[in-house]
Order: C-alpha cells, then sequence, then structure tokens
C-alpha cells in the first residue's frame, strides 16, 4: 500500500473513523442544532430536523466505536480492558445505547401523549432532554480527548 505499513494505514483509518465521530458530535450538537433553533420559527420541526441529525450521529458513533472496540480487544487480547483507549470508547458506546435506546424511545412516546405547556409530560420530557444533552456533552468531551491524545497514545501499556 504504497509504502506504508499495514499497522500505520490501520492506525490512521482508526484516526480518521473517531475524528468522523466525534466531529459529528460536535458539529450536531454545538453548531446544527442550536442553528436550526434561532433560525427556525417552528420550534417542533427544528427539534425533529435536530432530532434526526443527532440519530445519524448516534448511528456513525455505535459503528465508529464498536469497530474501534474491536480493533483494541485483537491488538491487547485479555488485556483490552486495561486500556484506557477502550474504556472511554466503551464508556462512549454505553452512552450511545443508552440514550436512542432508552431515552429516545421514551421522549418520542411523550411527545405522542402530547406535551402540553405546564404539563407532566412536559416536564418528564424537559427531564429527558436534559440528561441527554448532558450525555451527549460528556461523549463529545471524551471524543475530544481521545482524538487530541492520537487515540493511540491513551493506553496504560504501549
Amino acid at each position: 500500500m504504497l509504502g506504508i505499513s499495514r499497522a500505520c494505514w490501520w492506525a490512521g483509518a482508526e484516526r480518521v473513523a473517531l475524528t468522523l465521530w466525534v466531529g459529528g458530535l460536535w458539529i450536531a450538537g454545538y453548531v446544527v442544532a442550536p442553528s436550526l433553533f434561532a433560525s427556525m420559527d417552528d420550534r417542533q420541526l427544528a427539534g425533529r430536523m435536530a432530532g434526526q441529525i443527532f440519530q445519524l450521529v448516534s448511528y456513525i458513533g455505535l459503528v465508529v466505536g464498536v469497530s474501534l472496540l474491536l480493533s483494541i480487544i485483537v491488538q491487547k487480547g485479555g488485556r483490552w480492558l486495561r486500556d484506557n483507549r477502550a474504556r472511554i470508547v466503551l464508556l462512549m458506546l454505553l452512552f450511545v445505547v443508552l440514550s436512542i435506546g432508552v431515552l429516545v424511545p421514551m421522549m418520542q412516546e411523550l411527545k405522542l401523549i402530547g406535551l402540553a405547556p405546564g404539563s407532566e409530560q412536559a416536564a418528564q420530557f424537559a427531564r429527558l432532554h436534559g440528561a441527554a444533552s448532558i450525555l451527549h456533552l460528556i461523549n463529545s468531551l471524551l471524543g475530544l480527548w481521545l482524538v487530541a491524545t492520537g487515540f493511540r497514545g491513551g493506553t496504560k501499556e504501549q
């Protein structure tokens, strides 16, 4: 492959995939969603559009996260849980699964019931949305740390 070792090529591919996921987290959460709400009069439409973008980024995260975790497991074998990268990727994946598997379905169910201003459903939706936002923030920061440290540089054992 043009004089590039397979290990070097794979490390570059991991870095690009991680950057895609983390960049998606940052762009969706801190550029696109605020822009939608700032520029659209229909908050429900802005919310639906932002939700679709977050869902897409979550699915990208699942694919990339599982791929990165499998790569670490192959590299480290039984010692993979001693690897800081593995722990962080595993935590990020847990947050993605919690968000799309628990929080989003609960929020969608509340929207189907109806979210009258001041209702208990609206308050519950706000709490769930806040929890999802916190998970997104944590994932954004964890991902940024992985990108900034070079992904391969974040291990206890080299």
